[in-house]
């Protein structure tokens, strides 16, 4: 019955979305016109295709001392048998790597990176620049960076200061986006105190330190991600709307919010409440949340269609998210979600990009760069065939499809972000790589 779904979306009938032949990702609307600063290499989020960088990986022997962070299972450690990700990175090209307790079949030694390296940033950021990526938001977890925690503040803010000088470095768009998860409502009050911080620690609105600082509608783009969700959150909608207002108040930001995929009718994953409308309208952008949501068998395009109309009618811009796949097997030791949301050799993540260009979207929000965790990373990681053993209770790695390179969703990516910036020749049916 599966297959017929997707057979059946296989042949929906080819459309072609007419593009604009401006190759320059510049602003759309007038107000991103008004008062652009010419040492801001990105006045404007439109037109823009980014991802979300996570960086919060450690490694034992980095400088972080923080171990194996976020490789590992907490509650056991990082061995086979136990560890948090599911997708295993492909470290050929890293300056420097750090051996792990994993082995290959043929009995060689597994290796990871650490993004608290300068060098392993300058990387990342280089292959964004060579696939085509505009560039990423910064994942700052502020139940990570709050006071209490020296070592997570520590680790986000050197993360971010490579981060900085790689995109300056190769001119790559980048932002800082909060995430909320796990926070207090004193947490979400302290992320205003943060932001304070990071203009004193990097210039974040100096436009000749920091050029590539993504801007959108003439400021400096803050984003804020987990508002409205109704998973049992401690924070409530108000406490966001406090900060929103506190940080508005200053006339020196613009705000995207990261909001839950049924936002627009207060569905499923959202929270009935009515104040979550009222602060979207102060937002100047909004992403909805749609990893895990759907997979190609049940992706409706129209439900971006109808967020696009909503947004437009209550000035609000919007940015879709995009992702290719999903895996959570060996977080929740548990082999059935292995591919959870399969990848289908790219035919996912382009059903996506096709359907947000189609529904009239002018940028693209990718999750993510580097989440091996949940199986969404689109940065390189090993094939299938070539990933390391994991215990003998059933567990195991996935990998990109062994038919692809494992740059090959960095490529794809690509392709759509010249859909996005102008180019012309795109369609329905994936690109294919020559």
């Amino acid at each position: 019955m599966k297959l017929l779904k997707i057979l059946a979306l296989l042949i929906f009938p080819l459309m072609v979305l007419a593009c604009s032949s401006n190759d320059d990702p510049g602003p759309a609307d007038p107000e991103d016109s008004t008062n652009v600063d010419p040492n801001v290499l990105y006045p404007s989020y439109t037109k823009l295709v980014m991802a979300g960088y996570q960086g919060w990986f450690a490694a034992e022997g980095d400088e972080s001392n923080r171990g194996w962070y976020h490789y590992q299972k907490n509650g056991c450690g990082f061995f086979p048998g136990c560890t948090n990700i599911d997708l295993w990175p492909d470290v050929r090209e890293y300056a420097k790597t750090y051996e792990t307790d994993f082995n290959y079949p043929d009995g060689s030694s597994a290796h990871v990176y650490s993004p608290y390296d300068e060098s392993t940033v300058d990387l990342h950021f280089k292959w964004m620049k060579e696939y085509g990526l505009d560039g990423v938001h910064m994942q700052r977890f502020v139940g990570e960076i709050k006071p209490s925690n020296a070592s997570g503040k520590r680790h986000f803010n050197k993360v971010l200061e490579n981060a900085l000088k790689a995109a300056k470095k190769y001119e790559r768009a980048i932002s800082v986006m909060y995430d909320l998860s796990g926070s207090s409502p004193a947490d979400v009050a302290y992320l205003y105190d943060d932001w304070e911080e990071l203009q004193e620690l990097f210039n974040l609105q100096d436009s000749k330190e920091n050029p590539t600082y993504l801007h959108h509608r003439g400021k400096p783009l803050v984003v804020i991600w987990g508002v409205g969700f109704n998973d049992n959150r401690a924070y409530t909608t108000a406490d966001v709307t406090a900060l929103v207002d506190k940080l508005k108040a200053t006339g020196k930001v613009s705000i995207m919010l990261g909001v839950p995929y049924y936002w627009r009718t207060n569905g499923n994953d959202t929270e009935k409440d009515a104040a979550l409308h009222a602060l979207i309208k102060k937002a100047d952008i909004i992403m909805p949340w749609a990893v895990g949501r759907y997979d190609i068998g049940g992706y409706n395009p129209n439900n971006v269609g109808e967020d696009v109309k909503w947004c437009r009618a209550n000035g609000v811009d919007y940015v879709p998210l995009v992702f290719p796949g999903f895996s959570w097997g060996n977080m929740h030791n548990d082999a059935s979600l292995y591919n959870s949301i399969p990848r289908l050799q790219g035919d996912f993540l382009w059903r996506q990009i096709w359907g947000a260009k189609l529904q009239g979207a002018t940028s693209l929000y990718v999750a993510m760069f580097d989440e091996v965790d949940e199986g969404t990373a689109i940065f390189k990681v090993n094939n299938e065939g070539h990933v390391p053993l994991n215990g003998d209770t059933g567990l195991k790695f996935v990998g990109i499809e062994d038919k692809l390179g494992t740059d090959y969703y960095l490529w794809l990516v690509g392709e759509g972000a010249r859909w996005f910036h102008g180019e012309n020749g795109y369609t329905i049916a994936k690109p294919t790589r020559k």
